[in-house]
């Protein structure tokens, strides 16, 4: 289990919150229908610059429940409401009424008052509970994954995080966002002409790598470097754990990079292996 969390919650309904949704999504809304799932988006800018990464979920009462990063519920309302005009759609701000846990694997059915949707929001099987702040159930006897633990299997299935790989005014298929945050057949949204034609060019000037390391090596966030000594990269988030001998890093390549070197804390140069899977 990971640790329940209070991240920014805001309630969508109304006639009209399905479409209007959509046009502000990279997602199709459409595929949370039946409260069975929670699943990725991105907000962008009209240039199809992201913004926020959320999550949706219907809510047993057929709202649509858009779950961003904790703080953010200000602005992300803001952004969100910005061109909701004339549309019959509601907004209620949630954040503090509830709290989310997370499992990975089998969890018993919850408890009443707790709703469940399954998510991969750490690249396996999991399902995510909403608890009402309020309540004062028990949670399920499960590990607790620490932070070291929750970051390993994090970088280890490469899933990019907030601050380290997403950052605001990135393009979402640079974080290989367009395999499980966007729809490219639900038509339009706020940026969805610039995300399309960097699905039809089928190039960023850098993608998402997964890397493996000696566990012996001692590897930092930082640049990597090409043969001649030029940036063609980067670093950006060390699993704080090994296994099997070896340490999992995530990381930029710029297009067309060949072999990369980094330089450990030690001072020497090491070559940076791309994980094959």
């Amino acid at each position: 289990m990971v640790a329940p969390v209070t991240p920014a919650l805001l309630e969508f309904r109304g006639a009209d919150t399905v479409r209007f949704l959509n046009g502000q999504l990279t997602q199709d809304v459409r595929r949370v229908a039946g409260g069975k799932i929670s699943l990725p988006s991105c907000v962008t800018d009209a240039k199809g610059k992201l913004q926020f990464r959320v999550t949706i979920t219907e809510a047993d009462d057929g709202s649509l429940w858009v779950a961003g990063p904790t703080g953010s519920q200000q602005a992300l309302e803001a952004r969100l409401t910005r061109y909701l005009i004339a549309d019959d759609v509601d907004v209620v701000d949630l954040t503090e009424k509830y709290v989310l846990a997370h499992f990975i694997g089998q969890v018993p059915d919850p408890p009443p008052g707790v709703m469940a949707r399954e998510s991969d929001r750490y690249g396996v099987p999991g399902t995510d509970w909403w608890i009402p702040s309020t309540s004062d159930i028990g949670l399920p006897e499960h590990s607790v994954l620490t932070g070291d633990e929750l970051e390993a299997l994090r970088i280890g299935n490469g899933v990019p995080a907030w601050g380290s790989e997403l950052v605001e005014g990135m393009l979402p298929p640079e974080a290989l966002l367009d395999a499980t945050d966007i729809s490219y057949n639900k038509g339009c949204y706020i940026g969805q002409e610039v995300i399309s034609r960097i699905k039809s060019a089928v190039k960023v000037n850098r993608r998402l790598t997964r890397f493996v390391f000696d566990a012996a090596a001692v590897v930092l966030p930082g640049p990597l470097v090409d043969s001649e000594g030029k940036v063609a990269g980067g670093l950006t988030s060390i699993s704080p754990m090994t296994g099997d001998g070896i340490r999992h890093a995530l990381g930029y390549l710029k297009r067309g990079a060949g072999d990369v070197f980094f330089q450990s804390a030690d001072g020497i140069s090491h070559q940076a292996n791309v994980r094959g899977d």
